[in-house]
């Protein structure tokens, strides 16, 4: 009893003495500060490129685009994980690594980072930097402009199937056929109640829990997830954190966030649902269930196709016409055309 009192007292003084807590999911820039540099974390701005060329944390390294980008298809599906793999690997990152991974305002770039990781089973070793490059920035840290390349590692998933909901599992929710699971839509009111479609068909999924829109999870300004005794007392007080609670968006990306707020305040079941509303709300055959539905005004689509036509004319012309200056002043090479045999 008295060996175990004398490791816990030494486990305490090394969390205080490096400041940070290796399971903390949030991370401050003092925190980051104080890992910068040691061979067993990896600093990921999950930014696009453009944006970390233009001034980043010391030492972060970028996996060529945003992680929302990078780490999903083109349809915003997660990818398989072989390819997240290879990517992770010759990033530098293994499994062995945490991984801190941060944004900007536009928190969501980096909550896909993080929950991505999680999914390949890096739970524990990912952390988030609270209010990414804005905050670091407010507390005057330096920044730079050249990029960081580790040396390329081995990372292995070992994918945790229980934090991505399926539509399978949504549609039995959505029938009635699953009762004890706590649904929360991440997307806008609007979205929400069918006002705002991004599908063939808006509204949303029966049996719903209740909706939040990731926006109000977070400040806009900065990038800092609110307190967590307000998101409670504002939202996620009424639902019970011992069930099963699953956040979907349109594209499983704001859902992220959503995700990570519930892990922070405790709930011990906690999905993304991953292909979200724009598998959802685009099913026909056969159409699943929603509430509050509205077809996308196909109609209205085909009123604006000759404006549309007209805009994207118009800027053809100026291309033609900017093209034909440049071939004049000598800056760019006439195309010669090609003689039809």
């Amino acid at each position: 009893m008295a060996l175990r009192r004398v490791l816990f007292m030494v486990l305490v003084g090394i969390f205080v003495l490096t400041g940070v807590v290796y399971a903390d999911i949030l991370m401050t820039p003092d925190d980051v500060e104080k890992i910068m540099g040691k061979p067993d974390w990896v600093i990921l701005d999950c930014r696009p490129k453009k944006k970390y060329e233009e001034g980043h944390i010391p030492g972060a390294i970028t996996l060529g685009d945003s992680c929302r980008v990078k780490l999903r298809d083109g349809t915003q599906r997660v990818l398989p994980p072989a390819k997240l793999e290879k990517i992770l690997g010759e990033a530098g990152i293994s499994n062995e690594k945490h991984v801190v991974v941060y944004s900007d305002a536009d928190i969501v770039h980096a909550t896909v980072g993080y929950w991505i990781l999680e999914y390949l089973g890096h739970e524990g070793k990912v952390h988030l930097l609270d209010g990414g490059i804005v905050e670091w920035n407010a507390l005057g840290k330096p920044l730079s402009k050249e990029e960081t390349k580790l040396p390329p590692a081995t990372f292995k998933a070992k994918v945790n199937e229980r934090i991505k909901a399926t539509t399978e599992e949504i549609l039995k929710i959505a029938k009635g056929e699953v009762k004890d699971v706590q649904l929360i839509d991440a997307r806008t009111e609007k979205e929400y109640t069918g006002y705002d479609v991004r599908a063939l068909r808006g509204g949303h999924i029966p049996n719903t829990t209740i909706n939040v829109s990731h926006e109000l999870n977070f400040d806009k300004q900065t990038g800092k997830i609110l307190p967590l005794k307000i998101l409670k007392e504002r939202f996620f007080g009424r639902l019970d954190p011992n069930k099963r609670t699953i956040a979907l968006c349109q594209t499983g990306s704001r859902s992220t966030l959503t995700y990570i707020v519930l892990k922070l305040l405790g709930f011990k079941d906690v999905a993304n649902y991953d292909d979200s509303w724009v598998v959802y709300g685009n099913s026909v055959y056969p159409p699943f269930p929603i509430e509050d539905e509205q077809w996308m005004n196909i109609e209205a689509l085909n009123k604006d196709l000759p404006k549309l036509e007209k805009e994207v004319k118009a800027l053809q012309d100026e291309i033609k016409s900017l093209k034909e200056a440049l071939e004049k002043a000598g800056i760019i090479k006439k195309e010669e055309k090609k003689e039809q045999h």
